[in-house]
């Protein structure tokens, strides 16, 4: 078989990340993917390799190809929302209802905003069975989640908002900015940062996206549960809402009407590149080569997104996690790790994309892919890739 060679930019001092990259390739069958890496502001990684797309036409993977991320869209939902807080139209202490009346509604009058940031809000599943259409409105998800009640005293306990999080949080950038959420990442966030992230995708761009492929039979890992087998055997419960009401139907995602629409939890679309950039300028080491860049996010911004607020069993996950507000933070050990600072914040996406900040190191990282692993926390391919950075700097 020859051997890999992946393409980009790479400094010396990284070699072994690259070759770790490669590795995956080899060893854990990846189709296609990208990494890209910056440290102290200086974009060190910028690497794709394989195959877009294996089927009919076989399409190299290149420099622009995009990636339905899946849930590390929340994490790009979530900065928006930390944008909003530095600028003063947030305040994480008032009252979600101060922002969004309508939300009041069902015991939620006194829910406040970092409470619903961290998960914690009870708001995780609607309990009103609603139809498969819902999901590309956000009004009828905005209506629908007004009216739930939470599934638990709001701040006891914590659970993963699979679908309903993306939906919270852009209607509370709706109330405060007038824009969309997927209008407000591409003009306040994305488009000053030279970024390549999207939610709700133009046309233009439909020929650049890699198709996902599902899971190739693997289990999840040992720390993680098999969510899948949860849906089956207890499709009422908590965990089985969460994730299908509505319900995403198969082969959506390559569908023009899924990536038109906003899904502020789901479908963005991005680079690893695009994803890298925005996480360093996160982190408080803005990329250098973008003019502007050190406006985007505040200097406190950081301080904010690394602030535990919830920690300890996930009852919609059913493993541990732990949450500053909307975004992930690293865990001690296992499949929740993003690397060895506790301070490092990001997202993961189902089948293995990952963006993340860690401020201590200045960094930021992105990895897309089109080979779904079987995890719901950090895939083992990147985890890889986490090591090996570590070990370079």
């Amino acid at each position: 078989m020859q051997e890999l060679i992946s393409q980009g930019t790479c400094d010396p001092q990284f070699a072994e990340l690259r070759a770790v990259f490669e590795s995956n390739f080899r060893e854990l069958r990846e189709i296609g993917a990208a990494v890209a890496v910056y440290v102290r502001g200086q974009k060190v990684v910028d690497l794709w390799a394989g195959l877009r797309d294996r089927t009919g036409h076989v399409q190299p993977w290149t420099h622009d190809t995009l990636v339905n991320v899946y849930s590390s869209t929340k994490g790009l939902a979530a900065l928006c929302v930390q944008q909003l807080i530095e600028r003063g139209a947030l305040d994480p202490e008032a009252r979600v209802a101060d922002y969004w009346p309508e939300f009041a509604q069902a015991g939620k009058a006194e829910i406040r905003l970092h409470t619903l940031l961290a998960h914690s809000a009870g708001l995780a599943a609607i309990t009103r069975r609603l139809p498969n259409q819902a999901l590309y409105s956000q009004d009828l998800m905005a209506s629908a989640l007004a009216g739930q009640a939470p599934h638990w005293p709001p701040g006891t306990q914590h659970g993963y908002h699979a679908q309903t999080f993306g939906f919270l949080l852009a209607e509370l950038v709706r109330r405060v900015s007038g824009q969309s959420l997927g209008q407000y990442l591409r003009e306040q966030i994305a488009g000053p940062l030279s970024a390549e992230a999207y939610v709700g995708l133009p046309e233009a761009l439909d020929a650049r996206v890699a198709k996902v492929t599902r899971p190739l039979g693997e289990p999840p890992p040992a720390d993680e549960v098999d969510l899948t087998a949860v849906w089956r055997r207890e499709p009422s419960s908590l965990t089985a809402l969460a994730f299908n009401n509505p319900a995403p139907q198969p082969g959506a995602a390559q569908t023009r009407a899924y990536r038109a629409a906003e899904l502020p939890s789901s479908n963005g679309h991005a680079s690893a590149l695009g994803l890298a950039r925005i996480y360093a300028a996160a982190s408080g080491s803005a990329p250098r080569e973008v003019p502007g860049a050190a406006k985007v996010f505040g200097a406190a911004c950081a301080e904010r997104c690394a602030t535990e607020l919830a920690y300890g069993d996930d009852l919609v996950l059913r493993v541990r996690t732990r949450f500053g507000p909307g975004l992930m933070l690293s865990q001690p050990s296992g499949s929740g790790r993003f690397g060895p600072n506790s301070r490092s914040f990001g997202h993961p996406g189902m089948g293995g994309s990952l963006g993340f900040a860690d401020p201590d190191a200045g960094v930021g990282f992105g990895y897309v892919m089109n080979r779904a692993g079987a995890g719901i926390l950090i895939d083992e391919r990147p985890r890889r890739l986490i090591s090996a950075l570590y070990g370079c700097i």
